[in-house]
C-alpha cells in the first residue's frame, strides 16, 4: 500500500505520466502541412477538398537570439512521382440541429473508418441540413438560420462563425491571417511526425478580446481557462489541486455563445491562447479532426451537447441520501455498528460504503467477502436494508499477480496486452472494448447485486496502458481516454439490468460518461486550498455536461481538522450527492458534541429540503444542467457573473457561497435581482457583499419570488412522506407572486407551483398535484 507522500510526479516521463502531444506542434524536425484553400466544393453535400501547403521550421539568429519561423519546403519523398507535394485531402460540413455545426477534416486516407462512436448517445450523429439555408456568395459559401449564421471562404480558405444577430464569434486561422506579428502562430493545419510519419491535426480558431472559456471536465487550477494550455488524458491525478484530471472531456464552452466539443479519444493538447493570446490551438492526436460546434447562451449549448453525447440519468431518490464512509470498514461488524450510531446519533443517511477492505486480503480485488470477517453477507445487507441503509461495495478493474482471479483473466485473453501478447503490466488489466471480458466482469457484480448489494463504487480506471493493444484493434493511444467511458458503461448497465436504475460511484471519465451517473471529486487534501479546488473542479465538470457530482467531504488524504470538516459538511449537504469518506475518522460521532452537532443540522437541511433536490435533479437530468452550477448558467447576461469560481448555484434558485476559510463571514456575489438569506432571510439586493453565515456555517440565498418546497425530516429517504409537503415563501413584502417547481418519486413530470399574495398571506394558486400531495405553506417576512 502506498504511503502518503507517494504520487506520480508530473512533467517526469513516467509509466502513465499524462501525454502532451502540443510539442511535436513545434518541434522543428517535422513537417507541417497548413490548410491553404478549397479546390472544389458542393454546398447541397456540404463535402470538397481542401488543399495543404508545406511548411517546415527555418532557424535565424538575431542579435543572439535563435529565431523560428514556418517557411515553404519542396517536397521529399522518393520518387516524386508518387507523392503529393500539396495534399488535396476532404473537407465536410455537416448541420446536426438548428444549433449544432460538425466540420470533419482529415490528414490523409481513412482505412478503417469507426462506423459508431462510444461517445456518441446513439452511436452516429443526427443530420438535419433542412435546419440551415444555403446561399451562394461572393468567393464562398453561407449557411444561416435564425440562430447563426456559418461562411466559408474559398481562398484563403475559412470557416467563419457567427451568432443569430451577425456577430462574429470564431473563425478558423489562415496563414495569412498572422502575417501581422513576429510571433511564429500556427493555423489549421497538420503536423506529419518525422520520427514515425504519424499525422496529427491542430484545428486552431481565434479568440477575441475578453474571451473566456470553461469546461474541459473537471479542471482543478483556473475556472477559466483563457491563457491556459490544458492537456486532456485521463490521470490518476493524486488529489485535487494540480494541473492533471480524473475527468477531461474534451469539450468546451466560450463566453461569445459558442461550444466545442472536440470527437475523439487521443491525447487531446488545448492552448487557450497561452503561446498566442489570439490564437486558439486544438492539438489533436488524431490524424481526423472532427469537431461540433453549438451555438446559444450556456443553456443552449449544454443541452445541445448532451444532445449529442448523452444525458445525465436520473438516480434514485436514496442516492440523494447521505453516504457514510471511510477507508475503510472491515467487517460485517464494523458496518453495522456504523448502521447503529447513524440512527442512534439521528444522523439522516442512506448509503454505508464498504472500501478496499471487504475482501479477504485490502485492496486485492476478488468479488468475494472476506469469509472470517463477514458471516453471512446476504443477511447483512438485507437488515441493512430493512434499516434504511442501501449499501456500496468498492472495486477497480486492475488485478495484482497474487489475486485469485489473475490466471483467469491472462489465460481467457480478458485483459489489454502488449505488443508481443503478453500484459504491459505486472497487474492484468480489464480490457473493456472486448464484449468476453464485459460479460466476465458483469457475472462477478451480478453475483454480488444477488446478495442485496445496492451501487458499486467504479474507482480508478485512469491507468488503461497507453502503449497496450486492445480487442478493438486500436493501441492505447485510442483506447486509453476511452477505457473510463467502457468502464462506467459496463457497470451501470449491469446496475441497470438487476436492479432497475441507473447508479455507479465513479472517479474518471471521459466524455459520454455524463450517461452513467455519478462521479465524485478524487482526492482531495484536507486542507482550505482542496476545498475551494474541488468546486472549482465541481463547476468545471458541471460545464462539461455533467448534472451529478460528489466529492469527500473534510477531504480524503488524512483525519480532517475539525473546524474545515465543520464548514465542507455544508458544501457537501449543498452538492447533487454527498458522501463523507477518507481517512478515518470520517463519522461525526468521533469529533466533539458540538461538531455532531453542527453535522446533524446540516445533514438535517439537506434531508428536509429533500423536495427542492429531487425536483432540481430531474430538470438538471431532462435539461443537461448540473445541479451544481456557475452563476452564468442562470445569468448569462450579467458580466459579473462570468468572473465567480468560488460561489455556484444549486439548482436554479439557491445560490450557496461556501466558507473556504475559519471565519464566520465571507464576500459574496449576487447577480442581478433580489435574494433573500435562507437561514437568517435577510435582504440583498444584487453586487458585492459581506454575509454573515448562518447557526449552519454556509452562505446560502434564494432568489426573491422563489418557492422552495421542504419535507418533514426523516432519518432514510425510505420514510419521508411525500404525501405533505411544506412550500416555504421566500419574497419581500412587495413580492405578490412566487413559484417552484415538484416533482414526485413517483411523478410522471414536473409541476409548477404558483402561490400569490391575498392579505397578508399566500395562497395556492391551484395545486396541479392535488390527490397525491398538500402543501402547507411557510412566509418569513
Amino acid at each position: 500500500m502506498f504511503t502518503k507522500t507517494d504520487a506520480q510526479i508530473q512533467h517526469a516521463d513516467v509509466l502513465n505520466a499524462p501525454i502532451d502531444i502540443s510539442k511535436d506542434f513545434y518541434n522543428y524536425e517535422n513537417t507541417f502541412y497548413f490548410a491553404d484553400h478549397l479546390t472544389d466544393f458542393d454546398p447541397k453535400s456540404g463535402k470538397g477538398t481542401l488543399e495543404y501547403k508545406r511548411y517546415q521550421y527555418q532557424s535565424r539568429q538575431a542579435f543572439n537570439n535563435m529565431l523560428m519561423k514556418p517557411d515553404t519546403v519542396p517536397a521529399n519523398e522518393f520518387p516524386a512521382t508518387e507523392y503529393e507535394a500539396a495534399p488535396h485531402l476532404p473537407f465536410q460540413i455537416q448541420f446536426v440541429s438548428d444549433r449544432t455545426i460538425r466540420i470533419k477534416m482529415t490528414s490523409g486516407p481513412q482505412f478503417h473508418p469507426q462506423e459508431e462512436s462510444l461517445m456518441l448517445v446513439n452511436g452516429k450523429a443526427p443530420n438535419n441540413p433542412d435546419a440551415w439555408t444555403y446561399k451562394k456568395i461572393e468567393g464562398g459559401y453561407q449557411y444561416s438560420n435564425e440562430n447563426g449564421k456559418v461562411v466559408i471562404i474559398e481562398n484563403p480558405w475559412h470557416v467563419k462563425i457567427y451568432d443569430g444577430k451577425g456577430k462574429l464569434l470564431t473563425s478558423t486561422l489562415h496563414n495569412t491571417d498572422v502575417t501581422n506579428t513576429y510571433t511564429p502562430v500556427l493555423p489549421f493545419s497538420y503536423v506529419r511526425r518525422n520520427s514515425d510519419y504519424s499525422r496529427s491535426m491542430a484545428a486552431v480558431f481565434s479568440l477575441q478580446p475578453d474571451e473566456k472559456i470553461f469546461g474541459c471536465g473537471e479542471s482543478f487550477i483556473q475556472f477559466n481557462k483563457r491563457g491556459e494550455k490544458v492537456v486532456l488524458y485521463t490521470d490518476d491525478a493524486n488529489g485535487v489541486q494540480n494541473e492533471t484530471m480524473y475527468k477531461p472531456i474534451p469539450f468546451y464552452m466560450s463566453s461569445r455563445g459558442y461550444g466545442v466539443f472536440m470527437h475523439h479519444s487521443t491525447p487531446i493538447t488545448v492552448d487557450f491562447g497561452k503561446y498566442f493570446s489570439g490564437a486558439n490551438e486544438m492539438m489533436i492526436g488524431d490524424d481526423e479532426a472532427d469537431l461540433f460546434i453549438f451555438l446559444g447562451e450556456p443553456k443552449d449549448i449544454l443541452d445541445e451537447y448532451t444532445d449529442l453525447t448523452g444525458k445525465s440519468v436520473m438516480p434514485p431518490l436514496w442516492s440523494f441520501g447521505f453516504w457514510m464512509s471511510r477507508i475503510t470498514y472491515f467487517s460485517e461488524k464494523e458496518g453495522r455498528e456504523v448502521a447503529k450510531e447513524l440512527r442512534k446519533n439521528k444522523i439522516p443517511s442512506d448509503v454505508i460504503h464498504f472500501d478496499t477492505g471487504w475482501f479477504d486480503v485490502d485492496w486485492r480485488n476478488n468479488y468475494e467477502f472476506a469469509s472470517e470477517r463477514f458471516n453471512n453477507p446476504k443477511k447483512m445487507l438485507s437488515d441493512l436494508k430493512d434499516e434504511g441503509f442501501e449499501v456500496c461495495l468498492w472495486q477497480l478493474p486492475y488485478f495484482t499477480p497474487k489475486n485469485t482471479l489473475f490466471n483467469e483473466i491472462v489465460d481467457n485473453g480478458l485483459a489489454v496486452k502488449d505488443r508481443k501478447g503478453n500484459i504491459p503490466y505486472e497487474d492484468a488489466v480489464l480490457d473493456f472494448s472486448n464484449p468476453k471480458t464485459v460479460e466476465w466482469y458483469q457475472a462477478k457484480l451480478k453475483h454480488l447485486f444477488d446478495l442485496g448489494v445496492s451501487v458499486f463504487k467504479v474507482d480508478f480506471g485512469e491507468a488503461a496502458p497507453a502503449n497496450g493493444i486492445y480487442h478493438s484493434g486500436r493501441t492505447g493511444f485510442y483506447e486509453h481516454n476511452l477505457y473510463p467511458l467502457r468502464y462506467n458503461k459496463a457497470v451501470a448497465e449491469i446496475t441497470k439490468k438487476e436492479k432497475g436504475y441507473t447508479l455507479i460511484w465513479a472517479r474518471s471519465t471521459w466524455a459520454g460518461s455524463q450517461r452513467y451517473p455519478l462521479h465524485w471529486g478524487g482526492d482531495a487534501a484536507t486542507t482550505n486550498t482542496a476545498m475551494s479546488a474541488t468546486l472549482r473542479g465541481g463547476l468545471s465538470l458541471g460545464l462539461s455536461g455533467f448534472s451529478f457530482w460528489s466529492h469527500d467531504v473534510g477531504g480524503f488524504v488524512t483525519k480532517s481538522p475539525e473546524d474545515l470538516y465543520r464548514r465542507w459538511t455544508p458544501f457537501g449537504m449543498l452538492s447533487s450527492h454527498v458522501r463523507s469518506h477518507g481517512e478515518p475518522p470520517t463519522e461525526p460521532w468521533l469529533y466533539d458534541k458540538d461538531f455532531l452537532d453542527a453535522f446533524r443540522k446540516a445533514d438535517n437541511m439537506r434531508y428536509e429540503l429533500m423536495p427542492y433536490i429531487y425536483t432540481q435533479a430531474k430538470e438538471s437530468s431532462e435539461n443537461g444542467l448540473p445541479m451544481m452550477r456557475a452563476l452564468f448558467i442562470e445569468f448569462p447576461n450579467d458580466p459579473g457573473a462570468w468572473l465567480v469560481d468560488n460561489e455556484y448555484l444549486f439548482g436554479a434558485s439557491m445560490l450557496v457561497a461556501p466558507l473556504f476559510e475559519n471565519e464566520t463571514s465571507r464576500a459574496v456575489y449576487l447577480p442581478e435581482g433580489t435574494w433573500i438569506d435562507y437561514q437568517t432571510k435577510k435582504v440583498y439586493q444584487s453586487g458585492w457583499h459581506t454575509i454573515e453565515a448562518g447557526e449552519i456555517p454556509i452562505v446560502v440565498l434564494v432568489k426573491n419570488g422563489t418557492v422552495i418546497p421542504h419535507i418533514k425530516l426523516a432519518q432514510s429517504t425510505k420514510n419521508m412522506d411525500w404525501t405533505q409537503l411544506k412550500l416555504n415563501i421566500y419574497a419581500t413584502a412587495e413580492t405578490t407572486t412566487a413559484k417552484g417547481k415538484v416533482y414526485l418519486p413517483a411523478g410522471e413530470k414536473l409541476h409548477t407551483v404558483t402561490v400569490e399574495k391575498t392579505g397578508n398571506t399566500f395562497e395556492v394558486e391551484s395545486n396541479p398535484l392535488q390527490g397525491k400531495t398538500s402543501f402547507k405553506l411557510e412566509w418569513t417576512k
